[in-house]
């Protein structure tokens, strides 16, 4: 099996420190493949780049779709003081409270926030809106709260149906993703795919909805300063949405889309990468300087992560 390409490089000093493999996909509108570099048809585990796939199966088993607590409901947010408020007003319209709650205890990701707390809970996990939107779904369905990360739970057979729908692929595998709920293995390609069709979807369905939550509330979806964020904020119209181990995934406003995984799973490549490839496309990236951040040494900046990626 071929290796994937360098993809990122790490430059310290004018030498190539590290090296950054994976795998890219950039889809057109109607799905077919503009480029590719690396494997891309295999399957992955897509981590929280799954969400917003997710999400739209909630929609469609009865999930409310008022925007913010969709996009919290998509998101893998940093813990701050609002995305905890507003998890915790999602449970109570519910009728439930964080205990409910099947995601394991953490900290916050937000550095203050963390400094503040007194313990690791599991509303303060960065996947907590995801879990609950899943049991608000439950609620409005009339399915048992009790198990809902069960992958033979109705909620997640839902789910997985639409994720196989939006992504024009079977499941290849079924995980237990870092925050307990259930986790599908497809390709970079589907991954890609299934956000070109959730921008382009028609107003009101439930995919545009998703879309629409997250473009119009990037905060909710991942918090200060987080890479999500910044892309949404700074590109009119994208769709972002980031996950453990390498993996992004975004999408213009046209429904032109792309997917990538960095082969040893360090998130730091993806950030100048999905910049290189949103300037390829001829998007304005000027509003994303602060997005890549530089090498430093000895206090002062030594270096750069330079994108090795170059399209045919």
């Amino acid at each position: 099996m071929t290796a994937d390409p360098v993809l990122v490089e790490v430059v310290r000093s004018g030498f190539v420190e590290s090296v950054h493999r994976g795998a890219l996909v950039v889809t057109a509108p109607d799905g077919s493949v503009l480029q590719s570099a690396g494997e891309v048809s295999s399957p992955m585990f897509p981590r929280s780049s799954n969400k917003p796939l997710q999400a739209v199966g909630m929609v469609r088993a009865g999930l409310a779709h008022d925007g913010a607590d969709l996009a919290l409901t998509c998101g893998s947010h940093s813990g701050e003081p609002g995305h905890v408020e507003r998890v915790s007003a999602m449970l109570s319209a519910a009728g439930l409270t964080p205990s409910a709650l099947a995601c394991p205890p953490m900290f916050p990701l937000h550095e203050p926030s963390m400094r503040a707390a007194v313990e690791p809970l599991r509303i303060t996990m960065n996947c907590s809106g995801k879990h609950a939107g899943m049991l608000a779904t439950c609620v409005a369905a009339g399915w048992p709260t009790d198990g809902y990360e069960d992958p033979a739970h109705p909620l997640q057979r839902a789910i997985a149906k639409t994720v196989e729908e939006l992504t024009g692929e079977p499941i290849a595998a079924t995980g237990v993703d870092g925050c307990g709920a259930p986790l599908f293995a497809f390709s970079l390609t589907g991954l890609a795919r299934s956000f070109g069709k959730l921008v382009q979807a028609d107003e009101g369905s439930p995919e545009r909805l998703v879309a629409d939550a997250m473009r119009a509330h990037p905060w909710l979806v991942a918090g200060t300063d987080r890479e999500d964020t910044q892309l949404m904020d700074g590109v009119p119209g994208l769709l972002s949405k980031g996950g453990a181990e390498g993996v992004l995934a975004f999408a213009l406003a046209d429904g032109t889309a792309a997917a990538l995984k960095i082969a040893d799973g360090n998130n730091r490549a993806c950030a100048p990468l999905a910049v290189a490839v949103l300037e390829h496309l001829g998007a304005d990236v000027s509003a994303l300087g602060d997005l890549v951040p530089p090498v430093f040494g000895g206090g002062r900046e030594v270096g750069q992560l330079r994108v090795s990626w170059s399209a045919p």
